[in-house]
């Protein structure tokens, strides 16, 4: 039971290590070590370090924990009446994420492969579009070959309905890589729905039309709601003119012909905050550059960057939600 307890919080202060490599302004693992040794006056053995990233026992409380603190953070965030879509009632259904593939500098010593090169390493990551909350989904890969993202993400869902008993809907927003009829077709079977930009390319028919209410102001900029067919699959799409700049989208969806093609109209857009997730952890914490080629240890790293910037999100709503209040009963 003492080496229980021991090994646990072993591991747990590997997690922290990882979370405050995340945040450091360092350029390598071995900077780090010399920095937190220098600072915090904390020596950590360079092989210990190193090995406990791939170690898979760390790894699974590693996923354990992750899985944990983005639940607890979603609560806090909940319970300071952080919710981005609460104007939307029709969604309160829906888990709603942006999702899409964000990759960096392959580590130093990554093996080159049968050709003779090497490739930018990563995977996949969703954010939460209802909190602003981010996790890691899958790794792609590990900068040994060329990244193919979609169907790296299609197993990871596959094998995420296997484990999954849930009724929630879960709605993906991806950009237009991600179309694919027929095997999102299936996914409506899993409560699994999508929201994407339709290819200039796609071979689709018109079937019908879609009634919708053009005086909602939710609805403005919506020129056609439509039913398209591809090889016997019908999905909706909506055409969609920006009132400021004139151009013409069209938004592809799973979605059921309730929600008002402005709504979509709008989450497709909002997609555009995981770029902006991503630049600040390459700028903020400076996560540009594997600190692996090992495939466990990429994957930590990505959880660890994950939950860094979850750590600083509810730092700053937290902050701004004490410094409302202050300023409230000052006045």
């Amino acid at each position: 039971m003492q080496f229980l307890l021991l090994s646990r919080a072993a591991s747990t202060r590997r997690i922290s290590e990882g979370l405050l490599r995340c945040i450091s302004v360092v350029d390598s693992g071995r900077h780090f070590l010399q920095t937190n040794e220098q600072i915090y006056g904390q020596l950590l053995p360079h092989s210990t370090y190193f090995k406990s990233l791939k170690s898979h026992r760390r790894t699974s409380m590693l996923e354990a924990f992750e899985q944990q603190s983005y639940h607890l953070h979603a609560e806090t965030l909940l319970s300071q009446g952080i919710d981005y879509l609460k104007a939307f009632p029709e969604l309160d259904e829906y888990t709603i994420e942006a999702a899409d593939g964000h990759f960096i500098d392959h580590a130093c010593h990554t093996e080159k492969n049968s050709k003779g090169k090497v490739y930018a390493a990563g995977g996949i990551y969703a954010l939460n579009l209802r909190s602003g909350l981010l996790r890691f989904l899958c790794l792609v890969t590990n900068g040994t070959q060329r990244h193919q993202e979609i169907p790296v993400l299609r197993d990871h869902i596959e094998k995420q309905n296997k484990g999954n008993n849930s009724s929630q809907k879960h709605l993906y927003v991806y950009d237009k890589a991600v179309t694919d009829f027929v095997w999102w077709d299936r996914q409506k079977r899993h409560a699994n729905y999508m929201i994407s930009m339709l290819k200039e390319n796609s071979i689709a028919t018109l079937v019908e039309s879609i009634p919708f209410d053009s005086r909602h102001e939710i609805n403005t900029g919506v020129e056609a709601y439509s039913v398209y067919e591809n090889k016997g699959i019908k999905f909706n799409v909506v055409d969609y003119r920006d009132p400021e700049t004139g151009k013409l989208h069209r938004f592809v969806t799973t979605l059921p012909m309730t929600i008002n093609p402005g709504t979509i109209a709008m989450l497709y857009f909002k997609r555009w905050t995981i770029e902006k997730t991503f630049n600040n952890t390459k700028s903020n914490f400076k996560e540009t550059k594997a600190w692996s080629s090992n495939t466990r240890s990429l994957e930590n790293q990505m959880r660890l960057t994950a939950m860094s910037y979850n750590l600083m999100r509810v730092f700053e709503e937290s902050f701004k939600n004490t410094t409302a209040r202050i300023d409230s009963s000052i006045g």
